[in-house]
């Protein structure tokens, strides 16, 4: 039989609910998995195997007793270390919360727990989740599977590198201006970032609400290295709970739209010259669409670059008054650079300034949604460089600025509050490498559709890095 840490999420609940093989042997398979490649990677944090295979072995009952299951019975899922799970820390990266508990399991975690899934165990995340990269003095340094050197991301990492060294089909992960796209890139693997709000959030062991800007630009989701995936796991996450008023109740599923789906698609570099390569990869990307029945044209979009720009000075405001206050009292040199680095690069806006920036928000949210009427996806860069060293943002100033304006496609996104997915497609500079797919509001299932068509074209990228391994 093949070896089942192999399987995409599809297939293991399949197999399972099928009786071709049981949840236990899945969570075996992972669990050893685990075993041989984490010690060298960092990924997973907080392992618990008793209670995994306790919960694999009522998964397995429930199915021998006829029991109705849900879409991802028995399937194993990481939680980054920000989001609560019942009974564990939630340290976010920083010693002084290392015994942070939880009471409850936030609201994703219940709805994954809800469809049948498994938490395996947590993944590592930085400082404050607050860097494109992950390390931390709690937890050590995450290495990416693919190169010691370069990043695995941030501030996601942990499950971006989990996902790539088969830890598992599923991910969990969060994104305020790339946290979940950037591990994606960087593992040579796939997300979808949703739509503000759109995936419910509580922590019972937070020690504040979130400020404004968080609560309309952080989103929840899941990393997986098989693009069906995405749309699996992420129509379980989406089901509303009373403990976040903010999350709506929207059907997975939108209106079918009829005839080609027009695509834009953008190469615009707002003055970073964008690498040949990543250009290369667009191109593919693109041609991939358009064998699998897109509308393809190559268009000038709505500005990237200024609500890029508007996400950088508001949010870094927000970050003095409700995060810089923490990161000076906990946090470590390495984490007060990174925020020295940023207050340096950005203008701390004055009360009417702030009120005035954020209320144009709008503006650009509704220029960015006509033009979305009429191509319902645009094919974008998500990173305009190759993969970067897991120490750039702190190599130096000028190295912090590179890195954040190579990531405007990025960080405009979650500005505008739209939803986003990546997929792995190729390597540039022997790094993974990945494109960048934008849609209307609410139509990740027209995102996720389009990925597929992409990874179905170029292959799934883990497959080269897995065929690396001796046999």
């Amino acid at each position: 039989m093949e070896e089942l840490w192999r399987l995409s999420a599809a297939e293991m609940a399949a197999g399972i609910r099928e009786r071709t093989f049981s949840a236990t042997e899945v969570a075996d398979s992972v669990l050893n998995r685990v075993a041989e490649k984490n010690p060298e990677l960092n990924a997973i944090t907080v392992e618990f195997p008793e209670q995994v295979q306790a919960a694999a072995t009522a998964a397995d009952d429930a199915l021998a007793n006829g029991e109705q299951v849900g879409a991802l019975h028995g399937v194993p899922v990481t939680i980054k270390e920000n989001i609560d799970v019942a009974g564990q820390a939630t340290p976010n990266g920083v010693p002084a919360f290392a015994d942070l508990m939880a009471y409850e399991d936030a609201p994703l975690v219940k709805n994954l727990r809800d469809a049948g899934a498994i938490v395996i165990g947590r993944t590592n995340v930085p400082e404050f989740s607050m860097r494109g990269t992950t390390v931390n003095p709690l937890r050590g340094r995450t290495f990416n599977p693919w190169d010691p050197d370069a990043s695995p991301g941030g501030s996601s990492g942990g499950g971006g590198a989990a996902a790539a060294a088969g830890f598992g089909p599923l991910h969990h992960g969060n994104d305020i201006g790339g946290s979940l796209r950037f591990p994606a890139l960087a593992n040579g693997i796939t997300t979808v970032k949703p739509t503000n709000n759109r995936i419910p959030v509580f922590n019972s062991s937070a020690q504040a609400e979130r400020g404004p800007l968080s609560q309309v630009m952080s989103v929840q989701g899941i990393m997986a290295r098989d693009a069906a995936d995405l749309s699996l796991a992420t129509e379980v996450m989406i089901r509303p709970d009373h403990r976040d008023p903010l999350s709506p109740p929207v059907p997975w599923s939108g209106v079918k739209l009829d005839g080609p789906i027009p695509v834009a698609v953008t190469k615009e570099s707002y003055g970073y010259p964008i690498h040949d390569d990543i250009l290369k990869l667009i191109d593919e990307a693109a041609e991939a669409l358009q064998d699998a029945g897109y509308q393809v044209v190559e268009v000038t979009t709505p500005s990237i670059d200024e609500p890029f720009r508007d996400w950088f000075r508001t949010l870094i405001t927000e970050m003095k008054v409700g995060l810089l206050p923490q990161v000076l009292e906990h946090g470590s040199d390495e984490i007060k650079t990174t925020f020295d680095y940023f207050f340096q690069m950005g203008e701390i806006l004055e009360l009417d300034e702030f009120i005035g920036d954020f209320g144009d928000r709008t503006r650009m949210m509704r220029d960015w949604n006509l033009f979305l009427s009429e191509f319902p996806l645009a094919l974008t860069p998500i990173y305009m460089n190759s993969l970067y060293d897991w120490d750039y943002d702190l190599q130096s100033f000028e190295a912090c600025k590179d890195f954040l304006e190579a990531s405007s496609y990025s960080m405009a996104i979650n500005y505008l509050g739209l939803p986003a997915g990546v997929v792995g497609t190729g390597l540039v500079e022997n790094r993974p490498a990945a494109v960048q797919v934008v849609g209307q509001r609410y139509r990740e299932d027209l995102i996720c559709e389009a990925l597929e068509a992409i990874q179905q074209r170029c292959g799934r990228l883990t497959d080269q890095l897995w065929a690396r391994e001796t046999p």
